[in-house]
């Protein structure tokens, strides 16, 4: 229990500026992110346009992921000191919640620094009868201290509680995987995100690159997912000489398996259905030979995201191999015409339950209805792309997300709806899960660590197979 602080009728005086308080800067963040924004692009946002120090950058970040990774938490102990939730302003809801984040999660951070500086928020952005509500709501919680987890009853609401995961989600999380792997999803997505990166074999030998990372003041371990992937143990690899020069790209280690399973020929035409920012085109594109014809198309929806794609080719010095267009997937046929591609890859739009880690929002901003949309778009592009796969070839579909109806439905329909495609193992360098039931690759963010993902592989038959 913290504490003893000051009466609820003291006033905090000091004044906390906007651009340099690590907490105020959470709270805008956060509100942005209620409103729709992505966590990680409001926060690098944000943090671009405050003056905070290292360490405040930290305990800002710390913040706005932890909120997010526990917001269900927060508000189950909030709720006993909350008489009217109704008329509770959004932005002095959050800024409660991360007040109790930092008492009940961030132990050396100082109880009364905490109190003084969100009470003066309050008062800053508000006026006095918010400060006075945000200042009772915080005395109050330190005297009574937070309500046990253990006490609510029903078990399904217990589980959804504590780990901050939506009901719905815990239900099909069940019905998928059972009870047990959904307590070891569940733990592992609050848990830290792992940092890793691709090496570019484009430019050179394994061996030849990893002594460029370690005089960057990278560290690093050989990733247990991917061929190519680093789990990187010590340094930030974006900036280094290493990374400004294509050597390497920062991406997760299961978003790498997608093109393990493509396994992509030198001189391969190649499909990338839906490439922004485009890590999986530049991935495909490194094992190609542009001398052999090698190459890979890159679509995306949008003009800016055409231009990441873009981008990333330059970056890493793949660009003679790499076009990339703004089209709808969903009009291959039309623009392409039919066996054009001897690989394709439908890294699909999907829920993305499977970065949670990473994007812990996602799991209040998306619904089962957003899934069963989605589900109808998945299966619109691999309609679209599969007249311009020539015989034999192989067509990759993934999705970073961890539900039944995008990833083995959508496998399933795909093939019953044509014929002249086959399913084939999905192959790996590491051989992850090499004796498991299925044909596609399941990678749940608890196995290794890493993001959730599903891959599964297609041939497109010969008309005498």
């Amino acid at each position: 229990m913290a504490t003893k602080l000051k009466s609820q009728s003291d006033h905090v005086s000091k004044q906390v500026n906007a651009e340099t308080n690590p907490r105020f800067v959470a709270v805008s963040v956060l509100e942005n992110v209620a409103k729709g924004g992505y966590s990680n692009l409001s926060l690098n946002a944000s943090l671009d346009d405050a003056q905070l120090s290292a360490v405040d950058a930290g305990l800002c970040t710390e913040i706005v992921y932890g909120v997010l990774q526990h917001q269900m938490t927060l508000d189950f102990w909030l709720k006993p000191f909350i008489k009217q939730p109704a008329k509770v302003k959004p932005w002095v809801l959050i800024l409660l919640r991360t007040a109790l984040f930092q008492m009940q999660y961030l132990d050396k951070v100082p109880t009364r620094a905490v109190f003084d500086e969100t009470i003066q928020i309050a008062k800053q952005r508000g006026h006095e009868g918010i400060r006075r509500f945000v200042t009772g709501v915080l005395h109050a919680a330190d005297r009574h201290g937070f309500a046990d987890l253990a006490t609510i009853k029903d078990p399904l609401t217990r589980l959804s509680t504590t780990y901050s995961v939506p009901m719905p989600w815990v239900q099909q999380m069940r019905k998928t995987v059972g009870d047990d792997k959904t307590r070891q999803i569940l733990a592992s997505i609050n848990q830290p995100a792992f940092q890793s990166v691709r090496l570019n074999p484009a430019l050179g030998e394994r061996q030849a690159l990893l002594p460029q990372l370690t005089a960057a003041g990278l560290k690093w371990t050989d990733s247990e997912v991917s061929g190519e992937g680093l789990r990187i143990n010590a340094g930030h690899p974006a900036g280094t000489p290493p990374f400004n020069e294509g050597l390497i790209t920062i991406q997760d280690e299961s978003a790498m398996l997608p093109v393990e399973a493509l396994a992509p020929q030198p001189g391969d035409a190649v499909l990338d259905a839906c490439a922004a920012p485009g890590g999986k085109t530049t991935q495909i594109a490194a094992q190609l030979n542009p001398s052999k014809g090698g190459h890979v198309t890159a679509l995306d929806l949008h003009a800016h995201k055409v231009a990441l794609i873009e981008a990333n080719a330059r970056r890493m010095q793949v660009a003679d191999r790499v076009t990339a267009e703004q089209l709808d997937a969903r009009k291959s046929a039309q623009q392409f015409g039919d066996e054009a591609f001897d690989r394709i890859l439908v890294d699909a739009p999907c829920s993305g339950l499977g970065l949670l880690r990473r994007k812990p929002e996602i799991r209040y901003a998306k619904t089962l209805a957003d899934s069963k949309q989605l589900q109808q778009i998945q299966l619109a592009i691999l309609d679209a792309v599969a007249p311009t796969l020539k015989k034999n070839g192989i067509l990759v579909y993934s999705t970073c997300t961890i539900l039944k109806q995008e990833n083995d439905d959508v496998a399933t329909a795909f093939v019953k709806a044509h014929s002249d495609f086959e399913l084939v193992p999905v192959e790996t360098v590491h051989h992850l899960k090499e004796n498991r039931s299925t044909p596609w690759l399941t990678i749940y963010p608890d196995d290794f660590g890493s993001d959730g993902f599903f891959v599964c592989a297609f041939r497109k038959r010969h008309d005498n197979d």
